[in-house]
């Protein structure tokens, strides 16, 4: 899902990142049905979370209960706009010898 963020106040992308970092990565770390998902974003132009699921059917009963609330989802509250939903199928992954973070940065 993406949101747009052409139009979004000054310093969301900030906001976004502290919201992913406090709260949105630990909720979806313990979500059923989720292989991953990933949060990525282009300055003045949009912010996505990308999920990949176990299933189709997971991924479609995410996705459901996700419009219903979709209004009140705190990136929503945010940017001021709902999101686009694009679904789509993810033929592989391949994980590099480099290997990835994930958990969010936390700076002292």
């Amino acid at each position: 899902m993406r949101w747009p963020l052409a139009d979004a106040p000054d310093g969301t992308l900030e906001r976004l990142h502290e919201y992913v970092e406090a709260e949105s990565h630990a909720k979806f770390a313990g979500l059923p049905g989720l292989r991953f998902k990933t949060w990525r974003a282009r300055e003045g132009e949009w912010f996505e979370g990308t999920y990949v699921f176990v299933s189709d059917e997971a991924r479609a009963a995410f996705q459901a209960d996700f419009e219903t609330r979709a209004a009140d989802a705190p990136a929503t509250a945010m940017i001021g706009v709902t999101p686009e939903i694009e679904p789509f199928e993810v033929v592989a992954v391949v994980r590099g010898p480099a290997g990835f973070r994930s958990a969010p940065r936390f700076e002292a």
